[in-house]
């Protein structure tokens, strides 16, 4: 059965539209009028393993900021959706990135508790016209979106666009080790709760 899911979110703000595929092969098409996030979706896409299409347009006179979170929560919905109430698959992941001077902790669990912990740490630099500190809001808005616990952490680095591609190719890594099927399970959910999403 194909994992795969479409989500769209329209507000007065954005307008997002989103398909993924759980088990593909880091093909990306990513088109939200803001160059530095459409490279981060691009990096993450493909470390994850994901087909990965998304188009959004929205207040970019302003600034990225509702973009950025509308794109990270609506994202977090078409895999909460594809994933399907989460049964059969790892659950956790992690990954320890580094890009150059750099270094990203991830460590993430499909617990349907959506909880965003730590950050960057990247309260006022820029990356071109992206605020660094919109890293965090992608994430969290992810979470919201997913139901994911997300722990994320800079052990190391100076530079924000290293940083900040850190921390996307990492969770990235970190979600397509945990959306993956286990053998082990079936189509069990992996939680004594019996359930996750």
């Amino acid at each position: 059965m194909e994992r795969r899911a479409e989500k769209a979110r329209q507000t007065a703000e954005t307008q997002v539209r989103i398909t993924l595929a759980l088990d593909g092969a880091g093909r990306a098409d990513i088109d939200t009028s803001c160059g530095f996030l459409d490279h981060m979706l691009t990096l993450f896409t493909l470390n994850g393993r994901f087909d990965v299409s998304v188009h959004c347009r929205g207040d970019a006179h302003v600034d990225y900021h509702h973009i950025t979170e509308d794109c990270g929560l609506t994202l977090g919905q078409a895999f909460a959706s594809a994933l399907e109430g989460g049964g059969g698959i790892v659950r956790y992941g992690e990954a320890l990135t580094p890009m150059d001077e750099a270094l990203v902790m991830v460590a993430l669990d499909i617990s349907g508790r959506p909880y965003f912990a730590g950050g960057l740490g990247l309260k006022t630099a820029r990356v071109g016209l992206f605020d660094a500190e919109l890293g965090d809001e992608f994430f969290a808005g992810l979470c919201r979106g997913m139901g994911l616990t997300l722990h994320l952490r800079r052990m190391a680095g100076r530079n924000c666009h290293h940083v900040l591609e850190a921390a996307f190719k990492g969770v990235g890594r970190a979600l397509g080790l945990a959306t993956a099927p286990d053998s082990r399970l079936g189509h069990e959910i992996p939680s004594t709760k019996g359930v996750l999403l």
